[in-house]
C-alpha cells in the first residue's frame, strides 16, 4: 500500500463510513474489525447490521460483548489508546455498572484514569470484585512507584544536603572539597601547583533526626480523581523517608487523616472516597494542627480550589500560615491531564498573598518538593516549569 492509500485508509478509519466521509473506501479482515470497535464508542448513531463499511454504534449492556471488546481492542491498538477507549467508553455509554464484574476488570488496561473510577465505585462494590479491583489498584500503583519513586527520594536527599550546606564545616569529613576547589580556584598559585582555600564548603553534621514536615491535603472530589491517585504514591514516597515527617489527609465536606496507611498507597487509596462536596477551610484547620515546627514545614494543597466552607477563613488560615514560616503550596492538579477547571478568584487570592496557585505534573513534582526544601522562589519555579 502507498503512501496515498494508507493516508485514505487512515481518514476512513476516522470518519467512519458512509455517503458523508468523502472517502468512497470499503474496509474488510482486520481493517473492518478496528473500525467496528471505533464505532461502538464513537459513532452512537452508526449502522446495526455490522456490515463492511458501516459502523456499528454502541455495546449494549451485555457483558459478555463489553468483554469481547475489551479484547479486541488490546488487539489492534497500542496500549496508551486503549486506555484513552476505555475511559471513552466508561463516559460515553455508562459502562461503570460492568466494570463491577470481575471479568471485566480482569479483562480492562489499567491506568490512572481506570483506578480513579474504581475508587468511586468503592462504596457500592460488590465482595466478589473487590479482590480484582484491589489487584488492578494494585498494579497501577507499583508501576508509578517504580517509575517516580527513585527521582523522589534522589531530589529531596539531595535538596536536604544542600540546604544543609555550610562554610563553617566542624570536620574535615565535613567538606565537600570538590566545591571548595571550585570556590577557591582564584586563589590558584601556579608554582607550587596547588590552591589556597580562602573559604571552606561542606556540610553541617548529618541529622539523624527529622529535617522536614509535609503535610499533603488531598482534595477528593469527583475532578480530582487522578490527582488522588498520584498524590497517594507521592505520600507514601516521602513517608519512607527519614528525614521527612509526611502526613496526608484527603476530605470533602469532612477530614480524613490517612496517615496510618501511608505504608500501603493500596490500602491507602482504598480510604478515600471520590465525590462529594469540599470544605477546603475546614481539610486546612486540620492540616494547620499537624504542623510543629512552621519554618521547617511545607503544606501542599491539592485542589481545584472551589470552596463549599467559608472561603474568608480559607484565605485567613493560609495567610497564618505563611505568617508563621510554612512554606504553602497549591497545586490545582497532580497529573498529566492538562490545564485544570479551578476557581480562578480564589487562586488570584492566593498568589495575592504570595502562594501560588498551579497544575503539576507527576514528573515535575519531585523537583518542585527540592525547590521546596530549599525555600527556592516557587512562584519563579512554577513560571519555568507550569503554564499555568
Amino acid at each position: 500500500m502507498d503512501a496515498a492509500d494508507e493516508r485514505l485508509r487512515r481518514w476512513r478509519l476516522v470518519l467512519g463510513g458512509g455517503a458523508a466521509d468523502g472517502t468512497g473506501l470499503g474496509l474488510d479482515g482486520v481493517d473492518a474489525q478496528m473500525d467496528a470497535a471505533l464505532a461502538a464508542v464513537y459513532d452512537r448513531g452508526g449502522r446495526e447490521d455490522g456490515a463492511p463499511g458501516g459502523r456499528e454504534g454502541g455495546l449494549g449492556a451485555s457483558a459478555p460483548r463489553v468483554a469481547r471488546w475489551l479484547g479486541d481492542i488490546r488487539t489492534y491498538f497500542p496500549s496508551t489508546v486503549v486506555q484513552v477507549m476505555q475511559k471513552d467508553a466508561i463516559e460515553r455509554l455508562n459502562l461503570t455498572r460492568l466494570l463491577l464484574e470481575p471479568e471485566m476488570l480482569e479483562a480492562v488496561e489499567p491506568d490512572v484514569h481506570l483506578v480513579g473510577t474504581l475508587l468511586a465505585l468503592n462504596k457500592v462494590m460488590p465482595d466478589q470484585a473487590r479482590e480484582s479491583a484491589r489487584a488492578l489498584v494494585r498494579k497501577v500503583v507499583t508501576e508509578l512507584e517504580r517509575k517516580l519513586a527513585q527521582k523522589t527520594r534522589a531530589a529531596v536527599s539531595g535538596a536536604l544536603d544542600r540546604s544543609a550546606r555550610t562554610h563553617r564545616p566542624k570536620r574535615v569529613a565535613d567538606i565537600d572539597w570538590d566545591r571548595t576547589i571550585r570556590a577557591n580556584l582564584k586563589n590558584y598559585l601556579p608554582e607550587r601547583n596547588t590552591v589556597v582555600p580562602s573559604r571552606l564548603v561542606g556540610y553541617a553534621r548529618r541529622q539523624r533526626s527529622v529535617q522536614r514536615e509535609v503535610v499533603l491535603c488531598i482534595d477528593q472530589s469527583g475532578s480530582m480523581a487522578a490527582s488522588v491517585v498520584y498524590s497517594s504514591v507521592f505520600g507514601a514516597v516521602l513517608a519512607s523517608m527519614r528525614a521527612l515527617k509526611t502526613s496526608l489527609v484527603v476530605f470533602d465536606t469532612a477530614v480524613a487523616d490517612l496517615t496510618d496507611r501511608l505504608h500501603d498507597p493500596v490500602e491507602l487509596l482504598f480510604g478515600t472516597q471520590l465525590g462529594g462536596g469540599t470544605d477546603i477551610n475546614r481539610a486546612i484547620a486540620y492540616g494547620q494542627g499537624l504542623i510543629t515546627r512552621p519554618a521547617n514545614s511545607i503544606f501542599i494543597l491539592i485542589s481545584d480550589l472551589y470552596e463549599g466552607g467559608v472561603r474568608e477563613e480559607m484565605l485567613r488560615r493560609v495567610a497564618a500560615m505563611t505568617q508563621a514560616g510554612v512554606q504553602v503550596i497549591v497545586l490545582l492538579a497532580l497529573s498529566d491531564e492538562g490545564a485544570p477547571f479551578y476557581d480562578h478568584e480564589n487562586a488570584a487570592a492566593l498568589a495575592a498573598m504570595g502562594v501560588p496557585a498551579f497544575a503539576c505534573t507527576p514528573d515535575a513534582f519531585p523537583d518542585l518538593m527540592a525547590a521546596a526544601i530549599e525555600r527556592r522562589d516557587i512562584t519563579q519555579w512554577a513560571e519555568r516549569h507550569t503554564t499555568l
